[in-house]
């Protein structure tokens, strides 16, 4: 388990992030129209999953604004942003906000990619989502770079994450 501050306490998470150079868990997670998506989807791509507990607060929004404009110049690279929050919640934001760049996938159904990731929060106000990460993939799903961000309220090392591909 791996431990962060929320409120300027320390919650635990269920487990760890991916090790460098791992192959990535799989995952099926739920795109906007409902219809599911997997690892396997993005096999070819380099990915960049941006994971966070719900796009409805500002860090969480910031995070998916700032990824949003980096991602039209990332070559063969696909920015995934993932929460527990309702598929039709992401899309009224990205909507709302005219994102098109990133790729807004929920956990909503059964919290595994959460679980899988090591992300999921174990205590405290949030527990059930996740915590705030970044994780890089290459185009066979072997992970790059992580970052479990410290303070779920800071935003990750966006330039980190984009050297990693």
């Amino acid at each position: 388990m791996a431990s962060v501050l929320f409120g300027g306490n320390p919650v635990n998470t269920d487990g760890e992030l991916p090790k460098t150079g791992s192959k990535a868990p799989d995952f099926k997670l739920v795109k906007s129209d409902l219809s599911l998506v997997s690892t396997a989807d993005f096999l070819g791509s380099k990915v960049i999953l941006n994971v966070f507990p719900s796009i409805d607060t500002p860090t969480c929004a910031t995070s998916v604004r700032k990824f949003n404009a980096d991602a039209d110049r990332l070559e063969n690279t696909k920015v995934l942003c993932i929460s527990r929050d309702l598929p039709f919640a992401q899309k009224r934001f990205c909507g709302s906000e005219g994102l098109e760049n990133v790729i807004n996938l929920s956990d909503f159904n059964t919290g595994n990619f959460g679980k899988d990731y090591g992300l999921e929060l174990t205590e405290g106000a949030f527990t059930g989502l996740h915590a705030r990460a970044v994780i890089v993939l290459d185009e066979n799903g072997i992970v790059k770079y992580t970052e479990l961000v410290p303070n779920i309220s800071d935003e990750p090392d966006y330039q980190a994450a984009l050297a990693a591909l």
